[in-house]
């Protein structure tokens, strides 16, 4: 190898269209490295949302409107301690139920979410009010979840309302 340059060589390399060039390269370069690392955690994201919407689907389907729909003696209970008939037993298993399958649409999953930790500040309320207390905190535990999957869908869902016309 040579350990010198020559004159023209060295005005090649110091030209501004060489390093225009170098900077060129070093800029699509560094873009293309930066470019991938929002990929890779937008995938994580995705994976990470979908994770928890099949998790919070399958508790709000099955351990919480099934034994309401099946009129479990568990579920009844707690509506007969309340002092509501079996009609809102029910009422609230289809609401659960509507809300899991919501959570598994691409399209539904932000206002399924946004519409379950509604429903989930109203069981505060009654957990407040109706049983003094008792496990008033569990509903806060589920909309944490939710609130992740709302804010995760929140362009679809801002694209479903402008659709709807609201």
């Amino acid at each position: 190898m040579r350990a010198t340059t020559t004159a023209r060589e060295h005005t090649e390399m110091t030209t501004p269209a060489a390093t225009t060039a170098a900077n060129n390269t070093t800029t699509a370069t560094d873009t293309a490295t930066h470019a991938a690392k929002p990929a890779k955690s937008g995938k994580a994201l995705l994976r990470t949302v979908w994770t928890l919407r099949i998790l919070m689907a399958l508790f709000f389907a099955l351990a919480s409107a099934l034994p309401k729909l099946l009129a479990l003696p568990a579920a009844t209970e707690v509506f007969d301690a309340m002092g509501v008939g079996a009609w809102f037993m029910y009422l609230t298993g289809v609401v659960e139920l509507a809300g899991a399958v919501g959570l598994l649409l691409p399209r539904l999953a932000g206002p399924a979410a946004t519409a379950l930790i509604a429903f989930l500040l109203c069981a505060f309320a009654v957990q407040l009010t109706a049983m003094h207390g008792e496990n008033a905190g569990t509903p806060f535990l589920f909309m944490v979840p939710l609130a992740v999957i709302a804010w995760a869908r929140r362009t679809e869902t801002a694209a479903l309302l402008r659709r709807t016309g609201r």
